[in-house]
């Protein structure tokens, strides 16, 4: 008898460690948009990130730079029974609604890449910080102009942290280092090539006597250096971005683009499914700091170090 109820003992345990080694963590992904150069390379590393953790399924589904469209993600990711969420919103500072029904459901929350202030206790951000990069690249910039001159600077979306934050970087340091560097125009090019293209095609026929454009982001300087190309004034006017895109690298490596800032796609990716996988299990997080923050650090690619970067 004593053998037998060893053996329903044993058959018990097995079964329960299988049911156990069987759960998935099911984590939803709600991005920005889908239809963004950098935000491609997150996602598939998000995607990748997915395949090697055999036990979480991931869904990713595109907020089409929504917040009320990402706001209906949310509330069907939870009625899903999601084990965690990890969230980049279109305004980071619209997420309030989302904040409160996360965290009131009790599920584990994870924001990506936009920076949100004022996180609540046990919500996480990931990404990197924004003014760092505007520093760097200013930095290079001016160095490259040889600390005087103008330049012109394009702005990504208004309502995202990292275009203000990006801006506050290259005024920073023109304020501390490079006096000598007047700004003659700021406007926005939302982030997009021909959008910069058409922003540089427009100050270039004002007469505007240009020596340098610092970009939000490597989409609007690539636009900036068609406009600058076909105005025959390549080499002559100097342009920064930032992300160390594949078509950035390239552009320096035809020794067009004088300097970009990468901005790591697969660090954000792992690091914020990371966190939520963490979350999601009750574990600590070590890399969490007393701000409730993740940091992926930006790094300046110059045109020594480029080569290193296409290799990433």
């Amino acid at each position: 008898m004593k053998r037998f109820l060893l053996i329903v003992l044993m058959v018990l345990i097995a079964i329960t460690g299988a049911t156990a080694q069987a759960k998935k963590f099911k984590i939803g992904v709600s991005m920005a948009l889908f239809d963004d150069a950098w935000l491609t390379y997150v996602r598939e590393d998000i995607i990748k990130w997915g395949a090697a953790h055999k036990d979480v399924e991931v869904t990713i589904v595109d907020a089409k730079n929504d917040p009320a469209n990402q706001t209906g993600q949310v509330e069907n990711f939870l009625a899903q029974k999601m084990d965690a969420l990890v969230i980049m919103p279109p305004d980071a500072s619209a997420v309030e609604p989302i904040t409160k029904m996360v965290t009131a459901a009790k599920i584990p929350l994870v924001y990506l890449n936009r920076q949100v202030d004022n996180l609540p206790a046990g919500v996480v951000y990931v990404g990197s910080r924004s003014i760092d990069s505007g520093i760097f690249e200013m930095t290079e910039l001016g160095r490259i102009m040889g600390g005087k001159g103008n330049i012109v600077i394009m702005m990504g979306e208004l309502a995202h942290e990292a275009a203000r934050n990006r801006t506050a970087g290259f005024k920073q340091v023109i304020k501390e280092k490079y006096p000598n560097i007047k700004i003659l125009a700021e406007q926005t090019g939302n982030w997009k090539r021909d959008e910069g293209k058409t922003l540089m095609e427009n100050w270039l026929a004002s007469g505007m006597p240009i020596d340098g454009v610092a970009s939000n982001n490597d989409e609007m300087a690539l636009g900036a250096l068609l406009a600058i190309k076909a105005a025959g004034k390549l080499g002559k006017i100097k342009v920064g971005g930032v992300d160390g895109s594949d078509d950035a690298l390239a552009s320096m490596d035809k020794g067009e683009l004088d300097c970009t800032v990468f901005q790591d796609p697969k660090g954000q990716a792992d690091e914020g499914m990371n966190a939520a996988y963490l979350m999601a299990q009750g574990k600590p997080n070590p890399k969490v700091d007393k701000d409730h923050i993740v940091w992926v650090p930006y790094q300046l690619v110059t045109k020594a170090n480029y080569k290193s970067f296409m290799k990433k």
